[in-house]
């Protein structure tokens, strides 16, 4: 039978419970890197170069991949995606799909539109193929040098944000998993979770590119197993035919602003994934594998919480999962989620690495995720030992959609308008450069993004901050629509400069 919580249990279930339900309101967007081909062994990729070997610490940063040292297929995008993305996020967003009002075909309906987002941030993956370089990178051909700062930074702090998160989450399942096994550790119990949680995180980042793709790889295949058996304790006695009230405008866009919010996240960093490949690797390649990775495990993990928001009530996602499944599973119910946490937090942690050399920090990779790791540790500890820290902390990050839509928005019609063609040393040039336009400011994707901030703050409904319009539109959260609107400024208003600073064929 399912653990209940008891007057003898430890705090830890139940803020475990806490903060994976909070944590579950907001999306998820992170960045990693393509891939070594590492397949069966912890060694050197056939063909990869000496900088970006398994358990070598990569050399690279965000200057261009030469030519020589490229590697890989389009097939490891596949496993980076669908392991990053075997996450319990996923499950807490189908049940909150069902508590904004939806049925259970409705809410599997936007689980699997939520899904096929993973198609638009494949494709967004070809800057890196043509660049060798982060999407922070190239994004300064849309916003010029300065004026790609701001984002820069607002990325790194959603980055270190939501590594945090994801580590407190793990720290809980991790001292949960401990108190399963009959250790009542207490303080000491929470420490050392949080130890291995970190040490898990922090190795596997540091080593860099190979390492991240091998660890994502092989994790991926024990999580798929362990969530394949979840979904068959949970599918089964699922409540299909019952009819919910009409959702109203208010439930519908709630719960496509929760399924959308996590992949629409991860717009900052494709070509991260993708900057190893070679030249020749194609659009097609890399949509379909890359799209397939993450739609597979997001829709297979969200259709796990709608299923189980018919069956009990999932107010406490983990709670109420638990009691759907046998006593003897339970423990490796708690090990998935903290298995789920550690693999998004690594490609978050290695990602803030690489923006943290777009901010102009002039330390290799490899030193520049040592800033990371020691924010996300004290970061992690605030959270653990400050009750409402986690809480604030997911509330400000949900309120970042306003600044991220829009940038996404601007950043997708830009990379339309050149046909991804870049001119990959006047990205790295600065003044020198093409994209520094006037002062480092390109005048055309600056007001874009406003334009598409004034709507999504106007049509914004969070725990921090409700628009005007929200009330007027029926309740309805239009947030991600400003995406739509700073696109289409800028592809009024750039015409001209795209034009002229995008080298031919």
């Amino acid at each position: 039978m399912a653990r209940q919580q008891s007057d003898t249990e430890t705090p830890d279930a139940e803020n475990l419970r806490a903060a994976g339900g909070a944590a579950g309101a907001v999306g998820h967007g992170t960045s990693a890197d393509t891939t070594a081909t590492a397949t069966t062994a912890p060694a050197a990729t056939p063909g990869a170069p000496d900088s970006d070997e398994v358990f070598r610490v990569e050399t690279h940063g965000i200057d261009p991949i030469p030519d020589e040292e490229r590697h890989g297929g389009a097939k490891d995008l596949f496993w980076l995606w669908f392991g990053s993305n075997l996450t319990f996020t996923y499950v807490i967003n189908g049940a909150l799909a069902v508590g904004f009002g939806l049925s259970f075909w409705q809410a599997t309906a936007v689980v699997v539109l939520g899904g096929l987002s993973f198609f638009a941030i494949s494709a967004a993956g070809l800057s890196g193929i043509r660049t060798g370089t982060a999407t922070l990178v190239i994004s300064r051909a849309a916003f010029g040098v300065r004026g790609n700062w701001p984002a820069g930074l607002l990325n790194w702090v959603v980055s270190i944000g939501y590594t945090i998160v994801n580590t407190v989450v793990g720290t809980l399942a991790l001292e949960a998993f401990f108190t399963d096994l009959g250790w009542h550790g207490g303080t000491f119990a929470r420490a050392l979770a949080l130890l291995v949680t970190l040490a898990l995180t922090f190795v596997v980042a540091m080593w860099g590119h190979a390492t991240v793709q091998f660890a994502e790889r092989w994790m991926a295949y024990v999580l798929a197993v362990g969530f394949a058996a979840l979904l068959v304790f949970v599918l089964p006695g699922a409540h299909t035919t019952g009819h919910a009230a009409a959702p109203g405008a208010a439930g519908w866009s709630l719960a496509f602003v929760v399924m959308l919010a996590g992949p629409f996240s991860y717009l900052p960093m494709p070509a991260d994934y993708t900057r190893y490949l070679p030249r020749t690797t194609t659009l097609r390649a890399i949509t379909w594998t890359g799209a397939l990775g993450g739609f597979v495990s997001s829709v297979a993990l969200g259709v796990i919480g709608v299923a189980a928001a018919s069956r009990t009530d999932m107010t406490d996602a983990v709670a109420g999962t638990e009691k759907l499944l046998p006593g003897w599973f339970q423990p490796v119910f708690l090990a998935l989620v903290l298995g789920g946490s550690v693999t998004n937090s690594i490609i978050t942690l290695y990602s803030s690495s690489l923006n943290l050399q777009v901010l102009g920090i002039p330390w290799s990779r490899s030193k520049a995720i040592v800033i990371s790791a020691t924010v996300t540790a004290l970061g992690s500890l605030g959270a653990l030992f400050l009750a409402d820290f986690t809480e604030s902390l997911l509330s400000f990050l949900s309120l970042l959609i306003i600044v991220f839509a829009p940038w996404g928005g601007v950043f997708l019609a830009d990379m339309l308008m050149r046909r991804c063609r870049y001119d990959t040393e006047a990205l790295h040039a600065g003044r020198a450069g093409a994209y520094w336009y006037r002062s480092g400011y390109h005048p055309a994707g600056l007001v874009a993004l406003l334009a598409g901030m004034l709507f999504s703050a106007l049509t914004c409904d969070s725990e921090l901050w409700t628009g005007p319009l929200v009330a007027p539109l029926g309740g309805a959260d239009l947030t991600l629509l400003g995406s739509v609107v700073s696109g289409l400024v800028h592809w009024v208003l750039a015409r001209r400069s795209v034009a002229a600073t995008t080298p031919a064929g």
